[in-house]
């Protein structure tokens, strides 16, 4: 514990530049989000985003267009309890979401792909070449995407469920929040936000798809020009709510953890969603075209 929290107190105090010593490589696909990546969807994404060509069935042109992603190395980084104002965040608990040290499972992330090469998926963000996203003064985003460091050709961004309350209930935080990743984002980096899979209570349900509407609204006052979309759909939540299959069981049969749809559940949702993330893929990397 010692060790891991003078890594991270380390790295806010001198910065995160010593820590890189060994080349970085960056992926070419980068995709962030919540603890759904640790729990189920993080696997979905890695062979989604890898096989981009087979799943989206490019014509020529569009072909032509999947050159922009390089060699198409995907990186997946999904830290528990984080959401946009965790990523944004350039100091205080929001921040620490991300980097404090977790005091009881003393890591905080799954990770997948070209970014975790070890046969462990689990990390804690702040420890190892490839996490170094917690210099002071600057969010995990900023620092995660500074010069020298990551560099994708596409970034999408998996959140909703930990900011639900606050965005159902606040429009304007949404705004806040999106404004904020605004400001963060390179202005040239092609980009796509979704929301997470519904979860399996229609409680919860109801008051994500309030936080959802907000959201997207906030992504057309403020203009950011991500594709934004909405992962609770009509399909997603009929295939989701009240399906204990899709999700993690105890012992007596009974669903232990309504929050995170299981494996089979990303990849039935990527099934269902597959058309509508094809088109924000190309609406975005292509260059004569305006993100929607």
């Amino acid at each position: 514990m010692l060790k891991q929290t003078v890594a991270i107190v380390f790295a806010m105090a001198f910065g995160t530049q010593e820590l890189r010593a060994e080349k970085f490589t960056s992926p070419e696909i980068l995709i962030i989000g919540d603890s759904q990546i640790s729990f189920g969807s993080g696997p979905a994404f890695l062979e989604f985003f890898s096989d981009i060509k087979d799943h989206c069935h490019p014509d020529d042109q569009q072909k032509k267009h999947l050159e922009r992603l390089g060699q198409m190395r995907v990186g997946v980084i999904g830290v528990r309890s984080s959401s946009i104002d965790s990523w944004t965040a350039r100091s205080g608990p929001a921040k620490g979401t991300i980097c404090k040290v977790d005091p009881k499972w003393k890591v905080n992330a799954g990770t997948y792909g070209f970014v975790n090469k070890t046969g462990n998926k689990y990390v804690q963000i702040g420890q190892g070449k490839e996490y170094q996203f917690c210099a002071a003064k600057t969010s995990p985003l900023e620092e995660m995407l500074s010069d020298g460091y990551y560099d994708p050709e596409l970034i999408l961004m998996s959140f909703l469920g930990n900011s639900a309350k606050r965005w159902a209930n606040d429009p304007n935080a949404a705004v806040r929040d999106v404004e904020r990743l605004q400001a963060q984002l390179p202005p040239d980096l092609p980009c796509i936000f979704m929301t997470t899979a519904p979860a399996y209570k229609k409680k919860i349900v109801e008051l994500r798809l309030r936080a959802q509407k907000n959201l997207m609204d906030a992504f057309k006052v403020t203009g950011l020009r991500c594709s934004f979309l909405p992962g609770a759909t009509p399909e997603t939540v009929a295939a989701n709510q009240g399906n204990k299959h899709y999700f993690r069981l105890n012992k007596k049969g009974m669903v232990k953890d309504p929050y995170h749809p299981n494996e089979a559940a990303a990849k039935n949702f990527f099934a269902l969603e597959m058309d509508q993330i094809c088109s924000a893929i190309f609406d975005q990397i292509e260059p004569t075209k305006e993100p929607s």
